[in-house]
């Protein structure tokens, strides 16, 4: 007998608040990242997730692996790291009868959950090894394409701080992250919490909640959750004003902005209202799931222009004010 729809995003939604509380056994706070990262994992996206050193980013993301029951495998990207050092390579063996062959040595792309540890410090060389993973879900060695095992997710992470030694993630690799999460220092009670916790030498038990084959499809539920003709050209007005050159655009971003973000951030900013209503055990996306997602999902689309740097303006702010002046379409509402 198939399943009542609203049954199975309630039960989508006690997951997920299941896998929130064994999160939380480990990580204090950080709701908001906690909620980005699952709506990207739910809609196969990846994250780059910037913070000072010490904020429990690697943490997060490795406990966030034991609780899902996926492979993880974590890079420490560095000046000296080679392509073939996230891909793989081609070894040369020898067998008994002295025949020689090629064998293809997996490296550690070759995951469900990829932890790119300080993904800055590496040159684009190197970086670019991880573009065809992330947008094909393979990985070509020589002349031999491999597929990635399903699901797959790049969780980066990149000190904003530093500069020194680091190479810059060039635009087309920042495109292909779903969002880019800022991880904050936590408040007053959560870093008391923290100190009183972590200083006591015990390791808390985390349980396994979700397969890979539950994950695909809870993937799948999220692509089915309803989506508006009004959502969508919500949607499209907010990432079409981003753009200085557009007829759409308001005066201050023409003013203060250098170029606007592609046709990929609407598609992220519906997959991840998606999401999110999907997590809230919703039928349909609402304006407020896009607004929630649309700093995350523009900040590294955005590209700010001398003007605003000069007046103190940032990415976020012309985002934040974007949202107040694109008006909100009027749904309407049948009898």
């Amino acid at each position: 007998m198939a399943r009542n729809l609203g049954d199975v995003l309630q039960e989508f939604r006690q997951h997920r608040q299941v896998m929130q509380q064994e999160l939380q056994k480990v990580i204090i706070g950080q709701d908001t990242v906690i909620e980005q990262i699952f709506a990207a994992i739910f809609t196969r996206g990846h994250c780059l997730l910037e913070g000072v050193p010490g904020l429990a980013k690697t943490l997060m993301v490795s406990t966030l692996a034991r609780i899902l029951d996926l492979g993880f495998k974590r890079i420490q990207f560095t000046p000296d790291l080679m392509p073939s050092d996230i891909t793989g390579t081609n070894v040369l063996e020898e067998d008994e009868s002295g025949r020689r062959s090629f064998r293809f040595v997996e490296g550690p792309i070759f995951t469900n959950i990829l932890l790119a540890d300080e993904i800055n410090r590496t040159p684009p060389k190197t970086q670019a090894a991880l573009l065809q993973a992330m947008q094909e879900r393979e990985a070509t060695v020589g002349q031999e394409t491999y597929k990635l095992p399903e699901p797959f997710f790049v969780i980066a992470t990149q000190n904003p701080i530093e500069q020194e030694g680091t190479y810059p993630l060039p635009e087309a690799q920042l495109d292909r992250f779903m969002f880019n999460i800022r991880v904050d220092y936590p408040t007053r009670d959560e870093e008391e919490k923290i100190l009183a916790n972590t200083t006591r030498g015990e390791t808390p038990a985390i349980e396994k909640i979700l397969s890979a084959k539950a994950i695909l499809n809870l993937q799948k539920l999220v692509g089915s959750v309803a989506v508006s003709e009004y959502i969508i050209k919500y949607a499209a007005a907010l990432v079409r004003a981003t753009r200085p050159k557009d007829e759409s655009a308001p005066t201050f971003v023409k003013e203060l902005v250098a170029w606007g973000a592609g046709p990929r951030a609407g598609q992220f900013l519906i997959q991840g209202g998606k999401a999110l209503a999907a997590m809230d055990g919703r039928f349909s996306v609402s304006i407020d799931d896009v607004q929630k997602i649309a700093i995350p999902v523009l900040r590294h689309r955005v590209s700010t222009n001398f003007q605003a740097q000069a007046e103190g303006m940032t990415t976020e702010d012309v985002i934040t004010r974007l949202m107040k002046e694109i008006p909100t379409p009027e749904i309407p509402k049948f009898a």
